[in-house]
């Protein structure tokens, strides 16, 4: 009696060797599947039963397979379908992601890399949401802007195609990323945020791809590298236009030969991840100006969503300041307090260049400043308000302190100093410092005093 299966794939080769492989390895996985020797097969079967994935070669006796793709994602939007594509022909492989395809596996197929593949695509029917997950990482508004980045987080999430998020600093680029991966058929698995302009220019392969110990001088134990990290998850290149030249060419190939070979190994070891990448920089002027490789650009770069600056949606201004309020007053443990009516206009009329993280910024301020139970204007401190004076004069300049490590560590040491006076009495170290209670919580907590 043959075992009874959940899904059904759909094979499209007209090689039969081909059709075979296929067959058994999605078999030996508990997939049924039908098989089909070209295009018009493939939409009679389309037409007649129902699949949970569609296997597809890119060249057929009566088309392209990417005419097969727009067919499917015209009318059969929710089956997942991958390419089957020449080795090294990266070209028909990200025209085929760019026109709705799932994922792509180049020939000699290689049964790990299927096997990867297969699973990510079945993932796919355990979820029926067409809205973004709710969360404190949810991306909020009620703008239709804001709407249709939500719409188009959901459809890139449904793909394997490697995104590029854009957008201006501050404007919520990591978040849009992370809800990619959370609605998609990873989301199990890792998400690994990476800073490239963060990792110095001699550790950034090492970093990437991990090395062997003994490998170079300092390689005191094996390391595993952010690839192997996400393995079966999602890899997010922060400020990729940061990457040396050097290592762009051997990420160009780690994403197109889905493998990597860590320093000090003689193979390559195959990894099944994600690309999701961002800059605030423009990719397109440092291609021209010859600091960014260009083939690495359109790899990475096959679908783009743009996120919003905060000026472009103004409406949800104060829906996310009351989502701000309550993360600030659920971390220091204190009453949600509200915005006056003028404040949220004074908010909304600002620029705001620093996008929705200035936001944050200006609102955690005023929680330190404020009296009573209302943030008011003055309390903001935006650039077009007046200063404040008086005796809260004196906290604006322990906030704004400048950045040198120097007068940094002069705080730290004051505030240390005040909190053993007082046997660790914040209300009390706070009047002997002469600032406010909220005051002294957020430099404690900027400081990372304990």
């Amino acid at each position: 009696m043959n075992k009874k299966t959940s899904f059904k794939a759909l094979i499209i080769d007209d090689e039969p060797d081909i059709r075979e492989l296929l067959d058994i390895t999605l078999s030996r996985m508990d997939i049924d599947t039908q098989t089909a020797e070209d295009i018009t097969q493939a939409k009679a079967y389309l037409a007649e039963s129902d699949f949970d994935l569609c296997l597809s070669d890119m060249k057929l006796p009566d088309g392209n397979g990417i005419d097969l793709v727009r067919h499917i994602s015209e009318n059969y939007p929710e089956l997942p379908v991958a390419m089957i594509t020449a080795h090294g022909n990266m070209e028909s492989a990200i025209e085929a992601l760019k026109a709705g395809a799932f994922d792509f596996i180049s020939k000699p197929v290689d049964l790990k890399i299927l096997r990867n593949l297969v699973s990510s695509a079945l993932e796919l029917k355990n979820k029926t949401s067409d809205k973004v997950i709710h969360s404190e990482q949810a991306l909020l508004g009620k703008s239709a802007i804001i709407e249709t980045t939500r719409k188009t987080i959901i459809k890139l999430a449904r793909s394997q195609a490697p995104v590029y998020v854009s957008g201006e600093s501050g404007s919520g680029k990591e978040l849009a990323a992370r809800l990619i991966h959370d609605n998609g058929p990873r989301k199990t698995q890792s998400f690994v945020p990476v800073n490239c302009g963060a990792i110095p220019t001699e550790l950034v392969e090492s970093e990437f791809f991990g090395h062997k110990k003994g490998s170079f001088t300092g390689a005191t134990n094996d390391k595993t590298g952010l690839f192997q990290a996400a393995d079966g998850g999602t890899l997010f290149l922060d400020e990729v236009a940061d990457l040396p030249l050097a290592m762009q060419v051997k990420l160009l190939r780690a994403i197109q030969e889905k493998a990597i070979r860590p320093i000090g190994h003689q193979a390559e070891i195959p990894v099944n991840v994600r690309i999701l990448s961002a800059t605030h920089k423009n990719l397109q002027q440092l291609v021209e100006a010859g600091e960014f490789r260009q083939d690495l650009f359109y790899r990475i770069n096959v679908i783009e969503l743009k996120v919003p600056s905060l000026r472009d949606h103004t409406d949800d201004i104060p829906l996310l300041a009351q989502h701000i309020l309550r993360k600030i007053a659920k971390e220091w443990q204190t009453d949600v307090v509200k915005l006056s009516n003028t404040a949220i206009k004074s908010l909304q009329a600002y620029s705001f260049p620093g996008n929705v993280r200035e936001l944050e910024n200006i609102l955690e301020r005023a929680m330190t400043l404020f009296e009573g139970n209302t943030i008011s204007v003055d309390d903001l401190q935006l650039p077009e308000s007046s200063p404040l004076k008086n005796s809260s004069q004196q906290d604006i300049s322990l906030i704004n302190l400048s950045l040198d490590p120097a007068l940094l560590n002069t705080e730290k040491k004051a505030i240390i100093k005040a909190l053993e006076q007082t046997k660790y009495n914040k209300t009390a170290a706070a009047k002997v410092l002469g600032i406010t209670f909220r005051a002294l919580r957020y430099r404690i907590k900027k400081l990372g005093i304990e």
